[in-house]
């Protein structure tokens, strides 16, 4: 069933400037008019509140949270709170494929943002498409859920072709590794990825030497680390989620498998859990890059303000995951309010000429919904993500010779 939650205005809600423009009710005269302007107005959400990405999914929660905390704080949407109705797909396509009926056939949603995975946003987009309701995209990278050439979706974070060419740049810039093997988890996710850094990696100057899939749900890698290990590449380009990552990391110390470079594609490998000891890879986290698209020291206006917004909520500081939640709904809302009305129609047009300045940057999508976003490179150091590349964004400089395992204290 779904989580449908009401939210209070947050005291210390970052300003969004004129970005609603709509502080009155927008319907005066009628008491028909007077009715309508006193109901919410509701926005479905599908994102993956229990099951193996629960960790993705309360990102993305605390991100929506404090975005419909600011914009309700601020008179809410055409003189309407939002309230989010929340559907849990549990990492499952068919529960996205359900959870999508239900928000539009039942709650009546005018847009549906989510879900977290690429292989529940298919999911998605596949219901929302004949339905002609608009999603909105966070998170789910595989570029083919921006490829099915519905007008109905849009995406606002980078996908796997730009994950793959920022840190195949990265690479050719520091170091100029010859080698590299690819390690993914076999669903959507990870087989765009892996296809990804496979058509990278040759312009950069690099062969790929190893290319092995797996299923997340396995616990045992060590036997697929040992043929990588065999190879013995320069780089590893790992495509994982969170708890399947923790467990790479792990078991590459194992069986003691040192390549120069230990890389990765974002998610697992950039969840705020990954560094941690008692949640994460603790130590065997340390000198990993991998690409991100946000990180709290980001210099877009905002991102500070975020930042504390969600440590406020809860304890810790946010991943790009949580932001990507936010900036979605923020796109949602002013389409909403440039709309002027809940017209499925209406908003997905209202998106396409959307250029709205946010904390997760610039926001605007070209002819397929898919958003130009920045990708950057991050290298844990000290248990802490640091931005390493591109220079005029480096928080950091990358610490390019990673110690073998029998050198780490």
């Amino acid at each position: 069933m779904p989580r449908v939650m009401r939210f209070s205005w947050l005291p210390h809600a970052v300003v969004l400037g004129s970005l609603l423009g709509v502080t009155a009710p927008a319907c005066k005269g009628s008491g028909d008019g007077k009715q309508e302007a006193s109901k919410p107005l509701r926005i479905g959400v599908i994102t993956s509140l229990t099951g193996a990405q629960a960790a993705f999914g309360k990102a993305h929660k605390l991100g929506y949270e404090i975005a419909a905390s600011e914009i309700n704080a601020k008179g809410g949407v055409l003189g309407r709170q939002i309230e989010l109705i929340y559907y849990d797909d549990e990492g499952k396509p068919d529960q996205a494929a359900q959870g999508t009926t239900k928000l539009i056939d039942q709650d009546n949603v005018p847009i549906i943002l989510g879900a977290y995975s690429s292989e529940t946003t298919l999911a998605v987009i596949r219901a929302v498409t004949p339905k002609s309701v608009p999603l909105i995209m966070p998170t789910a990278t595989a570029d083919n859920t921006v490829e099915t050439g519905s007008p109905w979706v849009f995406r606002i974070c980078a996908g796997a072709k730009a994950y793959a060419a920022a840190m195949a740049d990265f690479l050719k810039n520091n170091g100029a590794p010859k080698t590299v093997a690819i390690i993914y988890e076999n669903t959507n996710f990870g087989q765009s990825n892996g296809k990804a850094m496979e058509a990278a990696a040759p312009a950069s100057g690099m062969t790929v030497v190893a290319n092995e899939g797996y299923q997340a749900k396995e616990t045992d890698y060590k036997a697929l680390l040992q043929r990588v290990k065999d190879k013995d590449p320069e780089v590893i380009y790992y495509a994982s989620y969170l708890l399947d990552a923790i467990t790479l990391m792990k078991q590459t110390a194992q069986v003691d498998l040192n390549p120069r470079f230990l890389t990765a594609a974002g998610t697992g490998f950039s969840a705020a859990e990954f560094p941690s000891e008692d949640k994460g890879a603790g130590k065997y986290a340390e000198y990993t890059f991998s690409v991100s698209q946000w990180l709290p020291s980001a210099k877009w206006e905002g991102s500070k303000q975020f930042d504390d917004a969600y440590f406020k909520r809860a304890s810790t500081h946010p991943a790009y995951h949580g932001m990507q939640a936010y900036a979605a709904l923020l796109v949602a809302a002013d389409a909403i309010k440039n709309a002027g009305s809940e017209d499925r129609q209406k908003i997905a047009d209202a998106i396409r000429k959307e250029h709205l300045d946010t904390p997760f940057g610039p926001i605007a999508f070209d002819a397929k919904g898919q958003n130009a976003h920045p990708v950057l490179i991050t290298q844990v150091q000290g248990g802490k993500y640091k931005v390493v590349w591109p220079p005029d964004q480096a928080e950091a400089k990358p610490i390019l010779t990673t110690p073998k395992w029998s050198e780490r204290q």
